[in-house]
């Protein structure tokens, strides 16, 4: 069963890995792809620490971690918006 998990959170992360690289033009749909890597390495981890019948202390962390990250990028996304008119990189100069 929690072969299932590990093939489907490697599934998920050639995924998103995919769609992080195809959809390069806007910074909503790249920070979709990166929550979707984070959340496809959150069930590798949890699929691997029940294999391995261990404390999972560390996937609340983790979790906490995923959801800063998450708040961080939203508010970067607003912060884009309201300055530029608009979330396309091209048009966009972050250096």
């Amino acid at each position: 069963m929690m072969n299932y998990f590990f093939s489907l959170g490697l599934l998920m992360f050639l995924i998103s890995l995919m769609s992080l690289i195809s959809r390069f033009k806007q910074i909503l749909s790249m920070l979709l792809s990166l929550e979707m890597i984070i959340l496809s390495v959150f069930i590798l981890a949890a699929s691997t620490t029940y294999m391995k019948n261990s404390e999972g202390s560390f996937l609340l962390i983790f979790l906490c971690l995923a959801v800063c990250e998450g708040a961080l990028g939203l508010s970067i996304l607003i912060s884009i918006s309201r300055q530029y008119g608009n979330t396309f990189i091209h048009s966009t100069s972050l250096l």
